[in-house]
């Protein structure tokens, strides 16, 4: 790596964007579009399709029920004429009354239902006197017959169980009242009716079932998928804060010494000064015991197995377990040097490049949220990447700490040990940067590797996480 090259990184780490939303959050908000598209309607008179995802299924229904009602309304004015007998009066008063509420039926299924229902009733009853009946159906038309099984689809994509085994029981019905007037020459068609009805109606009812099931199902992923994220942010969360215990109680230790033993390395104090240290090392020492009771709040799910960030811990290059990482000192950027050779001795070819007199030169907050995001981003290689040779860097100036992780494409027949990643591991580094006020940018590159990209200001607000 070449000296000269470092201005320029400085420069581009510094126009880095805000953090995007982690990759699984968002991915867990896409609904399936099959259940949107078969789902039932949320509101009465919301049409069929009305949550579909494009603009042409959800004026599909429309389109079908105009193209059938501009087809049948004509032809069945003319069959009603010319083959039943039907005056012209009739004829078209039954034609508009059986097809036009064919419209109807995208948005209110059972309304257009009794209407053309009724329709057919009175349209069997006037043909019934005609003459020329000979091989014709009856009561129902052909045309009659389309139309009625149109409006049983929309029903059966919208409609619950209990409403389409009344329609198919009342079809049934008013067909076998009307099969006692029916004239011996004509073709009986109510059998023909109440089977192909209750066909479409089972059909289209379990392909709406269909559609509420995959929604469902959608919705409880969505959720759970939005509380693991949110379970391991908070744990992250909490991991954070026990680290931060760590430091600060480590200073204010050293306050407390030094207060107490101020009275005897100065001979000579003033007693308004000795009560002055005595005060000062009694508000550090009820600091320290306000850290440690939060503290214990915040270990107390340890029982239950609780870990930090995914990865962070027990990964191929980790600490190790939570319990053994916690009573170690914590580590800082000195330490990179030692979670490099480790994850090489691993097997996993690794290049650190990191800044002489770094070590030493961030704040501890800084100096640990360095560490675990080299850490978290080498843990992502070696489960995502095995074998890709990945570039590490650390570099500082009098302002910021500059973190770049970088690995190429895995190793050609070395099989990843996660085939997809949840985007969990990303929220302790989000977070970690957030509590130093920097930014993070994390990325595929063109080749097929990944970026992780971090910005800590030296002097940023340590801010808690909202």
């Amino acid at each position: 790596m070449n000296d000269r090259d470092e201005p320029r990184r400085r420069s581009r780490f510094r126009r880095l964007p805000r953090t995007p939303e982690p990759a699984a959050v968002r991915g867990a908000r896409a609904p399936a579009r099959p259940g949107r598209l078969l789902r039932s309607p949320a509101r009465p008179g919301e049409p069929l399709f009305a949550q579909a995802p494009k603009a042409w299924q959800r004026l599909l229904p429309f389109a079908v029920t105009a193209a059938c009602v501009a087809t049948l309304l004509p032809v069945t004015i003319v069959v009603l004429t010319d083959a039943y007998g039907a005056g012209g009066g009739w004829a078209g008063a039954l034609g508009v009354a059986q097809t036009v509420p064919l419209l109807l039926a995208v948005t209110r299924p059972v309304r257009a239902w009794a209407i053309v229902l009724g329709a057919d009733t009175v349209g069997a009853l006037v043909v019934l006197g005609s003459d020329g009946l000979a091989g014709l159906a009856w009561p129902w038309t052909p045309m009659g017959i389309v139309g009625y099984l149109l409006v049983m689809v929309c029903l059966g994509l919208r409609e619950p169980v209990r409403t389409l085994i009344g329609v198919w029981l009342a079809t049934g019905a008013v067909g076998v009242v009307l099969g006692f007037s029916r004239p011996a020459v004509t073709t009986d068609t109510v059998a023909l009716l109440f089977v192909l009805s209750g066909a479409l109606l089972a059909v289209t009812g379990s392909l709406r079932g269909l559609g509420d099931a995959q929604q469902r199902i959608a919705e409880q992923e969505s959720i759970s998928e939005a509380e693991r994220a949110r379970r391991t942010l908070l744990e992250e969360r909490a991991r954070i804060a026990r680290e931060l215990h760590d430091v600060v109680a480590h200073h204010m230790s050293v306050i407390t010494v030094q207060a107490d033993s101020a009275p005897y390395r100065l001979p000579g104090m003033a007693e308004p000064v000795r009560e002055e240290f005595a005060a000062i090392a009694a508000s550090a020492r009820e600091s320290l015991g306000e850290m440690r009771r939060l503290l214990t709040v915040l270990r107390s799910d340890q029982a239950h197995g609780s870990t930090g960030a995914a990865g962070t811990d027990g990964g191929p290059v980790g600490e190790g377990g939570e319990g053994g990482a916690e009573r170690a000192p914590q580590p800082g950027i000195g330490r990179i040097q030692q979670l490099v050779e480790a994850t090489v001795r691993a097997g996993q070819p690794v290049e650190l490049s990191l800044a002489a007199g770094a070590d030493g030169a961030a704040p501890p907050a800084v100096d640990l949220s360095a560490y675990r995001i080299v850490q978290e981003a080498l843990a992502n290689v070696v489960r995502h990447a095995p074998g890709a040779r990945a570039r590490v860097s650390v570099t500082y100036d009098a302002r910021e700490v500059l973190v770049l992780v970088v690995n190429g494409p895995g190793r050609d027949g070395a099989p990843a040990l996660e085939t997809a990643g949840t985007g969990h591991g990303l929220v302790g580094m989000r977070e970690r940067v957030r509590l130093t006020g920097g930014t993070l940018d994390t990325g595929p590159l063109p080749d097929g590797g990944f970026r992780v990209a971090a910005r800590l200001p030296l002097n940023g607000p340590i801010e808690e996480a909202s």
